[in-house]
């Protein structure tokens, strides 16, 4: 079979580098670099892109093995029907590693076509690190190697407004454009830069924060063989993904005519405010989870996919995102019944293997991000609780016992959070009410942030969700919800 590189896939199209993209990961291969490559197909985009290693390790070897080349795999539910999608990306161009490469990093800048800049380099990429030296070959922060590089292009350029760069940053942090341009001028303060630069920076360029959906699996080890006997062709950087996506990006016109979602059918929306959208994500991706693992893991399901086979679990969560979740966003009805049957359809993935025990990590926080909020707002507006959240906080409590049935459960929370647990639920073994552990619990200001006893009703309701799981069983609860 052959190798997937230049020598062997002819007719492939060179267009102008018009992105950077920082990482090379599974993710922005998936999902940044898929979209480029529906942009070329669909639209007179007319771009490629320039990977840069942003960290010291590793050389993306496998990747200029391949010349760029690599095949996304996309599977899903569809409104309701199977889709299966692979596509070969050929837009990456050049692979420069920053540290091994700094004159060609830099060179870079100097590209008049390059108008795009591309990162995901984790949640703890966008910081400020003072021992970083403008002079440094190079630095150690992301923030502080695209100052220089803007800094390059800058002088290059002799400030020229139009050379100026559009910054799509795809790290999971809130507000995440605002925070690069932050740091970024905090470094041109660092590192004493002329204030044209700084006023450059701020004008010239946008800072776009964005908010990305779309679960990549990456390589996928047990079916990559029968995939490669499909494509007629070996390729070490398969990256299997699901077919839902979602790009949301704050941005003005100027962005918005640059990138042509528009002539798509991508998931890609512009907005004047992002916050909305995080919420939204939150209170009903995000929030769907951290109710269905608790109750679907005492019900005896350990992966997503089987909770959403299961009827009464799968009805409990749905229930719970049309009528109480959905109920407290400021969105029309249509927008908000589409955005929780597509995370319907994403949970009933055959292929994406999610076990719940996982998703379960800090789920005491989570319930406070995810969940609280619109259990305060239901109640606020509804004047009386959500019973369905009510009853995954309480399935969540009785979880945190760490057994079930005579099952030990691997719970993963603060240590401060478990010990507090085991004292209370020891207290109950030893004939203390549920009653009694339930106000115990649910008054313990470090764990919620608050005294949720001061809910009126919540307390009470839990302990007795929670008696009626020991005595019938969290199936037949469910059913009479």
């Amino acid at each position: 079979m052959q190798i997937l590189n230049h020598t062997n896939v002819t007719n492939i199209t060179q267009r102008p580098i018009k992105v950077m993209q920082f990482g090379g990961g599974n993710f922005l291969r998936a999902f940044v670099d898929w979209m480029v490559h529906v942009l070329n197909q669909k639209t007179d985009f007319n771009g490629d892109i320039a990977i840069i290693k942003p960290t010291a390790g590793g050389d993306y070897a496998e990747l200029k093995a391949q010349d760029g080349l690599f095949t996304v795999v996309l599977d899903g539910i569809k409104n309701g029907e199977l889709v299966a999608e692979k596509t070969l990306v050929t837009e990456v161009q050049q692979i420069i590693h920053s540290y091994n490469e700094w004159a060609a990093y830099l060179k870079l800048a100097e590209n008049e076509d390059l108008r795009f800049i591309v990162s995901n380099t984790t949640e703890a990429g966008i910081k400020f690190n003072e021992k970083d030296e403008f002079n440094g070959v190079p630095p150690k922060e992301f923030p502080a190697k695209l100052t220089i590089w803007l800094y390059h292009r800058f002088k290059h350029f002799n400030a020229d407004a139009s050379k100026g760069c559009i910054l799509l940053p795809c790290e999971l942090i809130e507000d995440n454009g605002d925070a690069l341009k932050k740091t970024v001028l905090q470094y041109a303060d660092h590192w004493s830069l002329e204030a044209e630069f700084k006023d450059w920076v701020d004008t010239a360029n946008h800072f776009c924060s964005t908010l990305v959906d779309r679960i990549v699996s990456g390589y996928p080890s047990d079916r990559a063989e029968e995939i490669e006997q499909k494509l007629e062709y070996k390729d070490e950087l398969l990256v299997a993904g699901e077919y839902y996506h979602s790009w949301v990006i704050q941005a003005n016109e100027t962005v918005q005519k640059e990138l042509p979602f528009s002539e798509t059918d991508l998931n890609v929306e512009f907005v004047n405010d992002l916050a909305p959208y995080r919420e939204m994500k939150v209170r009903i991706l995000n929030g769907a989870h951290t109710s269905m693992v608790p109750v679907g893991y005492l019900a005896g399901i350990r992966f997503v996919k089987e909770a959403m086979e299961n009827e009464t679990v799968s009805n409990f969560v749905e229930s719970l995102l049309l009528e109480e979740s959905a109920t407290t966003l400021d969105f029309p009805d249509d927008v908000k019944n589409k955005f929780v049957a597509d995370v319907l359809d994403r949970f009933r993935n055959p292929l994406l293997k999610h076990q719940l025990i996982s998703i379960s990590l800090n789920s005491t926080s989570k319930f406070v991000a995810r969940l609280l909020p619109t259990l305060k707002d239901y109640y606020n507006a509804q004047d009386k609780l959500p019973k369905r959240i009510v009853f995954g906080l309480s399935a969540m409590l009785r979880f945190y016992k760490g057994e079930f049935n005579g099952e030990n459960i691997a719970l993963n929370d603060d240590k401060a959070v478990l010990s507090f647990f085991k004292s209370e639920w020891e207290k109950v073994d030893n004939g203390s009410s549920l009653q009694d552990f339930t106000k115990n619990v649910l008054s313990n200001t470090a764990i919620w942030g608050e005294d949720l006893t001061q809910i009126e009703g919540l307390s009470e309701t839990v302990a007795k969700n929670i008696e009626n799981i020991e005595a019938n069983g969290i199936t037949s609860c469910l059913k009479n919800l």
